[in-house]
């Protein structure tokens, strides 16, 4: 099994209830990535409900998590041949941490007509793309991120202007990505406003939605992350995901705040 598989596995304490870890290796500072917080929530719901994919999932995050035991009280809302949709509440300490809403469905079975207008954003492959930095962020010890140009502000020069991070993501163990990593990898780019603001500034979520388009081929994910306006310090990022032979496996959009010190 990948870290990624073995940090997010949970086990079940009850009918209702399933019982994962925060490991280290994933935090922001002292806080778990919100990402690899949501997988474990994610798996939680996979291994309790009859549909195993996410096709959508959504979390707030109330308060910030820490290292160690995280419980997930999975309550299922309504359930049909093609989707389940359900909630589940992520405790430490019994507080609720995490509050996660979610339709799942089989994606071998989802069936219907495709149309887009996007285009994987052209980057540079892999070997060309610079390491983002940031070694000693403990985050970076299991994902791997090669960003282009515009990630040049991580390494101390000044914000492009251009609230937007381009690159590629993939596990640092080098396992191939699967439904679930999509999940985290939507909040592993740097946050767009450091872009503008600069590094002197944290930028905390509030919440995530992510959706599910199809399940990643071997190798690298291709993503971009923009944010299109800051308004008294809370901003959106949407996010666009592509797998290795340029198939859009997943979107992301997600509410933060950014604070300048």
């Amino acid at each position: 099994m990948s870290e990624f598989q073995i940090e997010t596995s949970v086990e079940r304490v009850s009918d209702y209830v399933w019982r994962g870890h925060l490991h280290r290796g994933w935090r922001i500072g002292r806080v778990p990535n919100g990402g690899y917080v949501l997988a474990i929530g994610a798996r939680a719901l996979s291994e309790a409900l009859p549909h195993p994919h996410p096709q959508v999932i959504n979390a707030f995050y109330l308060s910030p998590t820490v290292l160690g035991p995280i419980y997930c009280h999975v309550e299922t809302l309504r359930s049909s041949k093609r989707t389940t949709h359900a909630v589940v509440k992520m405790l430490q300490e019994d507080e609720v941490k995490v509050q996660i809403t979610a339709a799942y469905v089989d994606v071998n079975n989802v069936i219907g007509p495709s149309w887009t207008d996007l285009a994987p954003v052209e980057i540079p492959p892999w070997d060309e793309c610079e390491d983002a930095g940031n070694t000693q962020l403990e985050f970076r010890q299991r994902v791997d991120i090669r960003l282009t140009s515009s990630g040049r502000v991580l390494k101390g020069s000044d914000p492009s202007g251009n609230a937007r991070f381009d690159g590629w993501l993939a596990h640092k163990d080098g396992t191939d990505p699967d439904i679930l990593s999509l999940i985290m990898f939507a909040d592993a780019l740097p946050p767009p406003p450091f872009n503008v603001f600069g590094l002197a500034g944290w930028v905390p979520t509030v919440e995530l939605t992510v959706q599910v388009r199809g399940i990643p081929c071997p190798g690298p994910i291709r993503g971009t992350l923009a944010t299109h306006a800051v308004t008294e310090g809370l901003l959106e990022e949407d996010g666009y995901y592509w797998d290795s032979r340029g198939k859009l496996v997943a979107l992301s959009r997600q509410t933060a705040r950014v604070r300048v010190k």
